[in-house]
């Protein structure tokens, strides 16, 4: 039996980064409106309460990836997983989410009446018991990727394998490595966060790779940001640090997409510091341009000290299949193993999973096109929260959210009961990324379209839809509002 149905005027659906963004927005925004927070797990944090592998870190700035409303007072830049869940729970306590969040409530379907310009929003509980809750708006702040599987491709051979394999989505509590042989396949940011973490320990460690990453090695401790912070107040240096490394991080990424070729020469310059000649054309050389996938940052250059001092190495090559002790390559070398790590990425899912309709109608999500990056075309009174792939997820978070606020106090203050973006016809067709890492291509026939002009494009830049989100007018012709 099911529970007598909430209604609120909000419904925020997650609990991590994104979600507390929106909460926080809500709170000083929209303080007269009525809303509730579901989140599937039964913590808060989203990715940061998920992944609990050896390491794992965050893979930008904590200045630019924090809130801009909360300063991060940690000497750290690149901070550890338990220091970030320690900081998003503080500001969620700061923000009073401790009665708002319901958590173990997994949101099923929503179903939008235009009628009663109202979302019924199936939710299950943990328990099996299904709640209903009615909203005005809906917000979807859970992610872009399924928290209950990560990708697993199929291993050749993975029955005659007599070892543990293990995916970083689901570490297991207490796994051991301790003079155990580790192959971790993969080569992306958690390959490069677990392979100098279990190579303090195992007796070796190899980072299996079928293709290499671009890498570079920044510090973890922001030199310029602690002398900032000891001239400045908290809140002044925090924003001068966070103005900082977002213009950086920025011309760099313009850098490397104009300039793909001196790009690759300037970062082989900074390899050729870490690793040798043979080394670095072997293993750290891809294929593709700089910021073609995403740039992996390697702090203080742990992995590279792992390499050199022999705890780890890197191999490209291809699986030809699992022995009872190992891992068969098609160039005929064959890796022990003990342990094999499959850091093989991401399943992506949209709306976190939930079936979607509109007066009786599902939403077939590659028909759709992105508004200005947060609202789908055709769907009313809901959004959702995407960060970037090549800069800190909180940049462009922060932006949706101020953005939704204002259009929230639009609604309110015009006495509309809808909004709904429609696409003119003439807009292009194009896939949601330009990024050619296999978990955005494996998920891009099942993910919403971008169009080929404002508003319907997806900007990589946050001084571009810094501008664009701010000056754009809400009534800019694009949403219809209705009464």
């Amino acid at each position: 039996m099911g529970v007598q149905a909430q209604t609120v005027d909000v419904l925020v659906v997650g609990a991590g980064l994104s979600g507390i963004c929106a909460a926080n927005t809500l709170r000083t925004q929209c303080p007269d409106l009525s809303f509730a927070m579901v989140e599937a797990r039964e913590h808060l944090g989203g990715t940061w309460d998920l992944f609990r592998y050896p390491g794992i870190r965050s893979d930008s700035d904590m200045y630019t990836f924090g809130f801009s409303f909360r300063p991060w007072r940690d000497p750290k830049a690149i901070a550890d997983g338990p220091a970030i869940l320690k900081y998003l729970q503080e500001t969620a306590a700061d923000l009073g989410l401790q009665d708002v969040i319901r958590y173990g409530r997994r949101v099923e379907a929503a179903s939008f009446r235009t009628s009663e310009a109202r979302w019924t929003v199936t939710i299950r509980a943990a328990s099996g018991e299904v709640e209903t809750v009615r909203a005005r708006f809906l917000w979807v702040c859970a992610g872009y990727y399924r928290y209950d599987a990560g990708h697993s491709p199929e291993l050749p051979g993975r029955r005659r394998f007599t070892g543990q394999v293990v995916h970083p989505q689901q570490w297991p509590e207490g796994l051991d490595v301790t003079g155990k042989r580790v192959v971790v396949l993969g080569s992306g940011a958690t390959a490069v966060t677990l392979v100098p973490t279990l190579a303090q320990t195992a007796a070796n460690t190899v980072m299996l790779q079928r293709t290499p990453t671009w890498m570079v090695s920044l510090p973890s401790v922001d030199a310029t940001a602690e002398r900032l912070k000891r001239w400045l107040p908290p809140t002044v240096a925090h924003r001068v640090i966070r103005r900082k490394n977002v213009t950086t991080s920025t011309l760099f990424y313009r850098f490397c997409r104009r300039f793909p070729d001196a790009a690759r020469r300037f970062l082989r310059r900074r390899l050729e510091e870490q690793v040798d000649a043979a080394a670095l054309d072997a293993h750290f050389q891809p294929p593709y341009a700089p910021w073609d996938q995403r740039l992996c940052m390697v702090p203080d250059g742990d992995l590279f000290t792992a390499i050199r001092a022999g705890r780890a190495r890197v191999v490209t090559g291809t699986i030809q299949t699992l022995t009872e002790t190992g891992v068969a390559l098609t160039s005929g070398e064959v890796l022990p193993a003990d342990v094999l790590v499959t850091a093989t990425g991401l399943e992506l899912q949209f709306f976190g999973g939930a079936k979607v309709e509109v007066d009786g109608a599902p939403v077939d999500l590659p028909r759709t096109r992105i508004y200005l990056g947060c609202m789908l075309s055709g769907v009313p009174n809901a959004a959702f929260v995407m960060g970037y792939t090549n800069a800190s997820w909180t940049l462009k978070c922060e932006l949706v959210c101020e953005r939704l606020g204002r259009l929230l106090r639009h609604l309110r203050d015009g006495g509309y009961t809808s909004v709904v973006p429609v696409a003119d016809p003439t807009v292009g067709d194009h896939p949601a990324t330009e990024l050619s890492s296999g978990y955005f291509q494996r998920a891009l026939d099942r993910l919403p379209r971008q169009g080929d002009r404002d508003p319907w494009r997806l900007h990589q830049d946050w001084f571009v839809d810094r501008r664009l989100y701010r000056r754009r007018p809400l009534e800019d012709g694009v949403l219809r509002f209705g009464r």
